[in-house]
């Protein structure tokens, strides 16, 4: 790999575009789905769109190293932005269009953002932040009547722009900064993943592997969010390189995307479990004709036995591979179960082909079969480390080992089963929430002493959050009041469904409070405790 490192040419994503636009100019590359109409981008328009975001970045003096931030649903415009950011070397720092506004607030200032790019529906949100953020540069993706007068409008500011390739005097190369992803940290501030572009080149190889090889003829239709490093790493990126036609939406429907399946003759469809769930009790499933499809990809959460059987039966109607993938934003991807339908259901998958995995001890031993011990990874797919957090780095590297914080074992097979979280972050409705970011809150209120949340299963989102709170001495405490409390400083996935008032919680004798023993209590009375519970939310 030494050639690559002393390599002094041009390697980034953001030539994706440039060389399909040569090659296949007229070729469709992106079909977007706004919720009214199509929206069809050929490989050329891809290329001269992304030029056009290129010249107007560098024409407010964005340069190499300076973070670019996008509050965008999924649409072309994002993935515009993205390959704009990444030919002249800015830093594209994606934010979760979900979250609150203190959440964008302190992402936006951690990484230092020097220029957002918004849709309508969250002009509240960062309004409300505005003063209190380093953005200068605010660009308004959307109809150019309802642009607000701080901003700039996106269409407007870029048709300004020529097409021709960007000019700029510094290079761009394999080790640089390419992309900041945040993910929640333990301790209830999110943290930052820096990714390379070697990163995400090794991401994109890794991904045609494990679909058996892409082809520039696949049509992938997915709407997973592009926020995430699944949605633009593992889905939209690796479809794009090998020339391939990416298909998403604004918003997740359970029947749009199995239309477009349909309509397109797609070859690849990836949904996550929460997605599946939706549309099993849609019945959308079995209305459209899949048999075009030679892999149908889920997973991000827990999946029930009841979704593996209907997967089944789709499988053997239609004749495509149902495949899983497990991974986390400091990697991205880094197991898959090949076909998970011919046994091994409940593993995690086997490494994918550019990574190794191995279980850990807590002196960095690799433990042997059916040992359990951490699951940790070593490969080119590893993040730089965490954006401004030396020892976050230092303690999430160990022994060579990029630690996960995810216990399990391999069988004699290789394959790697999950046993706990060492961490207690639980996904719901494949969103990662973390325990700690809710409890910080919690905490602060007036009539509570003490509060844990732990996850719970959930039928619609795979996991919810199930909060054991300890009142203050005479206080009691209404649904209204938890819920004002939260509002407005959590994104409303990771508010908790149940709130279960206790007198006490477990501690160990140094004082910390004991999830396992919650954890244990809710699995042997989980109907007992709802029962009992507050209900936060329905949904």
């Amino acid at each position: 790999m030494d050639y690559l490192r002393k390599w002094d040419g041009e390697l980034n994503i953001g030539l994706i575009p440039k060389k399909w636009s040569f090659y296949a100019p007229e070729k469709t590359a992106i079909i977007y789905y706004d919720g009214k109409e199509e929206k069809k981008i050929t490989y050329k328009e891809l290329n001269e769109r992304v030029n056009r975001v290129a010249n107007y970045m560098l024409s407010k003096g964005i340069k190499k190293g300076d973070r670019v931030s996008v509050l965008l649903f999924n649409c072309n415009e994002f993935l515009e932005i993205y390959f704009a950011a990444s030919k002249i070397g800015a830093i594209f720092a994606p934010l979760n269009y979900r979250l609150a506004p203190p959440e964008v607030e302190f992402q936006l200032n951690d990484a230092g953002t020097k220029m957002l790019f918004f849709h309508p529906e969250l002009t509240k949100v960062v309004d409300a932040i505005r003063d209190k953020v380093p953005v200068e540069h605010y660009i308004f993706v959307g109809d150019a009547a309802e642009c607000p007068e701080w901003a700039e409008h996106y269409e407007s500011v870029i048709a300004e722009q020529p097409v021709t390739e960007p000019k700029f005097e510094w290079k761009v190369n394999w080790e640089d900064p390419h992309v900041i992803m945040y993910t929640s940290g333990v301790t209830g501030r999110p943290k930052g993943c820096l990714m390379s572009y070697r990163k995400i080149f090794f991401n994109v190889f890794n991904a045609d592997q494990y679909y058996d090889g892409l082809r520039p003829d696949d049509v992938y239709v997915s709407p997973l969010p592009l926020f995430h490093s699944g949605g633009l790493f593992i889905v939209a990126v690796p479809t794009l390189y090998k020339g391939g036609t990416y298909i998403t939406m604004r918003r997740f429907d359970p029947a749009k995307g199995l239309e477009f399946v349909e309509k397109y003759k797609a070859t690849i469809f990836f949904a996550l479990t929460t997605m599946v769930n939706f549309m099993l009790k849609a019945g959308t499933l079995y209305k459209y004709d899949l048999s075009s499809l030679r892999k149908f990809l889920t997973g991000g959460e827990r999946t029930p036995p009841y979704i593996w059987e209907e997967l089944r039966k789709l499988s053997e109607k239609f004749g495509f591979d149902v495949n899983t993938g497990f991974g986390l934003t400091e990697n991205s991807i880094l197991l898959f179960n090949p076909n998970v339908l011919k046994g091994k259901t409940q593993a995690l998958g086997v490494p994918v082909f550019f990574c190794e995995v191995e279980i850990l001890d807590e002196n960095g031993n690799i433990l042997p079969p059916r040992q359990i011990g951490e699951i940790c990874v070593k490969g080119p797919t590893n993040m730089l480390g965490y954006w401004n957090m030396p020892e976050e780095t230092k303690k999430a590297f160990r022994f060579g080992w990029l630690h996960t914080g995810d216990l399990g074992y391999k069988d004699e097979d290789g394959y790697v089963y999950f046993v706990d979280r060492e961490k207690d972050m639980y996904r719901s409705g494949g969103e990662n929430v973390y325990p700690a970011e809710i409890e910080k809150i919690l905490n602060d209120h007036p009539k509570i002493l003490e509060v844990s949340v732990i996850g719970v299963p959930d039928e619609k989102w795979g996991e919810t959050g199930m909060a054991f709170i300890v009142l203050k001495d005479g206080e009691t405490i209404t649904k209204e009041e938890i819920l004002s409390y939260l509002e407005g400083k959590l994104a409303r996935y990771k508010i908790p469904k149940y709130a279960v008032i206790v007198k006490e919680l477990p501690h160990t004798a140094s004082g910390k409070i004991q999830k396992v023993a919650l954890k244990q209590l809710a699995k042997e009375k989980f109907d007992e405790l709802v029962k009992k519970a507050i209900i936060l939310r329905e949904s």
